[in-house]
């Protein structure tokens, strides 16, 4: 399987808007950071996306997404799921409707944003041909030949959802705390994408002491901290982790 990460940044996105940082004012592509989104890519040329940020039309374009089979959803903030319309393109490409998956609560919430594509309703530009398929943390599922394991994790009080990808890759944004049931799937694995928001303490994220401290605990070959707001210039900080820990980026690839 292929992996790429689609978008790496936070929910305001970096450059953020209004703000003359040094990181937002940077030239360096790896701190231009668009809304969390995962591709994921099989070996027979299927691709599942992990979420659809507003910004999902121009990763699509970017990255030469041809086509999607599935989309896996983690929650339904407005960051994770309000460029679910540019789906659309797909249907009509692939005559076939697209599964959203996710847990009932995440897919409620699209149903009520996204009335309209459950509706009957004019043709005129077309809208996304969607199935909502429910999951449940912890019970296993397989798409296009990929195992996927949704885990359980903590968005502050919210309980959202992590995925995990054959035995040895899983991706886990949005997360402050993370249940013992969901621990032991996420030891030694090759690859980790988690959730650093910021430098400094956040209520509902893990920051980057937090991050190092679970990955030092965890174990993974290899680890891409992900959800990245304006607190990280790629240049200066990257080089400050440790061995195997590594800042995302938009365009990062991997195979697994």
């Amino acid at each position: 399987m292929k992996f790429t990460v689609l978008g790496s940044g936070t929910s305001h996105g970096v450059p953020m808007i209004a703000c003359d940082c040094r990181v937002c004012r940077s030239t360096n592509p790896r701190d231009r950071r668009d809304r969390s989104c995962l591709l994921v890519t099989t070996d027979e040329g299927r691709n599942l996306v992990v979420d659809t940020p507003p910004e999902f039309r121009l990763m699509a374009i970017k990255n030469r997404v041809n086509r999607v089979d599935a989309v896996l959803y983690t929650h339904s903030h407005a960051d994770h799921i309000f460029g679910l319309d540019d789906i659309r393109i797909y249907n009509w490409r692939q005559r076939e409707a697209i599964p959203l998956i996710g847990e009932e609560c995440t897919l409620d919430v699209i149903a009520r944003a996204y009335e309209y594509c459950f509706v009957e309703s004019q043709i005129g530009g077309g809208k996304p041909q969607l199935d909502l398929i429910p999951i449940e943390a912890g019970l296993a599922i397989n798409l296009h030949g990929v195992d996927v394991l949704p885990l359980r994790v903590l968005h502050g009080r919210l309980p959202i959802l992590g995925y995990k990808f054959g035995p040895n890759v899983a991706f886990v944004t949005d997360v402050s705390y993370i249940p013992e049931e969901t621990w032991q799937h996420l030891c030694n694995l090759d690859y980790l994408l988690l959730d650093a928001t910021r430098i400094q303490p956040h209520e509902t994220h893990f920051h980057l002491e937090k991050s190092l401290e679970v990955i030092a605990a965890l174990k993974p070959k290899r680890a891409f901290l992900v959800h990245l707001a304006h607190d990280y210039l790629y240049a200066e900080d990257n080089d400050k982790l440790p061995p195997g820990v590594e800042l995302a980026y938009d365009g990062l690839e991997f195979d697994a």
